[in-house]
């Protein structure tokens, strides 16, 4: 089985457990990226007290985050940890969103996947993984997210070694499937989730996973 069914076949078996995800969780594709920036090294139960109390103060939008004062930012986001930092962040990207797509995270989709990521990597504070989280699931455009859950599934099932970095996880993926958005959404959702509750860091429930068959070079 060639390396294109095998993802095929494992999204498909995942998606059959589960269902559909219906990712990423927010009201609007600015309460999207908002949340890629405050999840990084925290749970998204913080991160959810975060958003809220910003929801809370009307400022959910590149405008209302950089009209505020940044202590007063940093204060509302604190449930999520580093949030001193995290102010930085939100309105150095807020400025960058104006500057590049008049404030509009919409206009990103009319704009080359590649020159986007490209942009967004250059921004202080925002790797791989949360550009990555920002093009897909706000601007909706086709690039893969490759997480920690990403990284532990492939090597557990033989399919990355221990060292593999993000981009090679990323390409293990966008080299062989179609370049398409919903595709790439539902995958790494079904990945979160089986990660979340079955793969777990110790003690997986290997038996009861949905992709078992597929360990140590299954090809079910």
């Amino acid at each position: 089985m060639n390396r294109q069914q095998l993802l095929l076949n494992m999204f498909q078996a995942m998606l059959d457990r589960l269902g559909p995800s219906r990712w990423w969780p927010a009201e609007s594709p600015f309460e999207v990226a908002v949340g890629a920036i405050l999840t990084q090294n925290t749970n998204w139960g913080n991160v959810e007290r975060a958003i809220a109390n910003l929801k809370q103060a009307n400022a959910l939008s590149p405008r209302a985050i950089l009209g505020m004062p940044e202590s007063e930012l940093a204060e509302r986001i604190r449930p999520s940890g580093y949030y001193n930092m995290k102010a930085k962040r939100l309105r150095t990207f807020a400025g960058w969103l104006t500057e590049y797509a008049g404030g509009d995270i919409a206009a990103l989709a009319e704009k080359d996947t590649a020159d986007v990521r490209e942009a967004l990597l250059a921004i202080k504070g925002i790797g791989p993984e949360t550009a990555d989280s920002i093009a897909l699931y706000a601007a909706g455009l086709p690039t893969f997210v490759a997480d920690a859950y990403t990284h532990r599934i492939l090597t557990r099932h033989g399919l990355m070694p221990e060292d593999a970095d993000y981009h090679t996880m990323r390409d293990y993926f966008m080299d062989v499937l179609p370049q398409d958005v919903p595709l790439y959404n539902e995958y790494h959702a079904l990945i979160v989730r089986v990660g979340k509750e079955w793969c777990r860091k110790s003690a997986p429930l290997c038996a009861q996973c949905p992709l078992n068959p597929y360990l140590n070079g299954g090809t079910a």
